[in-house]
């Protein structure tokens, strides 16, 4: 018998918690396909302002398998995942099931059955998303970029929906990121991989917390957080810019010696130049600015998120072997 963790993470989901405990308790119950293992279901709240809290409460209180984290404010999804993460004791780790079920609880057994073939990695790739064609096409162009650009491979469309072997376990949660990008830690850390796609369903009840900006915010993490290269193109960009500029000054002084009565040197030409090279100025300092911006929080080293109340978890996170 091997026991499972499973980590979802929730805000103001009261509408949704009890029909995911019931889907996770339905695979692990006598007869069920996951019978012949043990259960751990960890939840963590991010400050919910409806009745999440209460009924996490109340689920604790009739199952000491579910386990509870009460954040004291909002710090939000990935750090409030990864630092519930870092309390999973399961053989097996399934790093992120949402509590509207969007990504199928029904997967998990075919996971299971993967990583006891010794597959450690086991993700889920939404193949088919039940969403709009611009966020798709959004999604689609973020994967390349960051593909593009990194030095190894975060398969598209695979999010945090993972099974992880504990020994994979112990090296995404050695990291020490106030930021955390769980798929992409998960991907650097390499392993054998396997990838099941499925259907991303549609949202049944509640809405949404993952609004545009955030989305954008996400992405923004994403790209900074697993390669130079962005800085790398803005030095290369410099100077090309620079070497047509020097370019253009020499044409310029040519051709006033070989033609006379021109126009003066153009006005529009000045504009353009000043609010071109002002722009590219700007887009230079706003990526510096997103590194200076992570270094800063590294620095800073604060808590990545400040718990208000456990339930059902004694003590400190496990440490993984060689980190306390």
């Amino acid at each position: 018998m091997a026991r499972i963790s499973i980590v979802s993470p929730c805000y103001n989901e009261e509408e949704n918690v009890e029909a995911c405990h019931a889907a996770v308790l339905e695979l692990f119950a006598p007869g069920g396909p996951l019978a012949h293992h043990e259960r751990e279901h960890i939840f963590s709240d991010n400050c919910s302002q409806d009745g999440t809290v209460a009924i996490l409460r109340r689920i604790a209180a009739g199952d000491a398998a579910v386990k509870v984290i009460l954040n004291a404010r909002n710090f939000g999804p990935f750090r409030s995942n990864f630092n519930a993460l870092r309390y999973a004791t399961g053989d097996a780790i399934l790093v992120f099931l949402p509590v509207d079920l969007q990504d199928p609880p029904e997967l998990i057994p075919e996971m299971v059955r993967h990583w006891e073939n010794g597959i450690e990695v086991v993700a889920g790739a939404r193949a088919n998303r039940e969403e709009t064609w611009a966020l798709r096409t959004c999604r689609g162009i973020f994967y390349r970029i960051v593909n593009t650009l990194s030095d190894f491979d975060i398969p598209e469309n695979v999010g945090e929906f993972q099974l992880i072997d504990r020994k994979v376990w112990e090296v995404v949660v050695s990291h020490r990121d106030q930021y955390p990008y769980i798929r992409g830690i998960i991907a650097s850390a390499g392993f054998r991989r396997l990838i099941i796609p499925y259907t991303w369903k549609a949202r049944k009840r509640g809405l949404s917390k993952n609004n545009a900006l955030r989305l954008i915010d996400q992405a923004m993490n994403g790209i900074f957080s697993f390669t130079d290269a962005p800085m790398r193109i803005c030095s290369f960009l410099g100077f090309g810019i620079a070497a047509l500029a020097l370019l253009y000054a020499v044409f310029t002084v040519v051709t006033s010696f070989l033609f006379d009565g021109g126009a003066p040197a153009g006005t529009q030409t000045i504009i353009v130049a000043l609010f071109f090279f002002s722009g590219v100025q700007l887009m230079f300092i706003g990526m510096l600015g997103e590194y200076i911006t992570a270094i800063h929080a590294q620095v800073r080293r604060g808590p990545m998120v400040v718990e208000r109340e456990r339930i059902n978890l004694d003590g400190t996170p496990p440490v993984p072997p060689g980190l306390g």
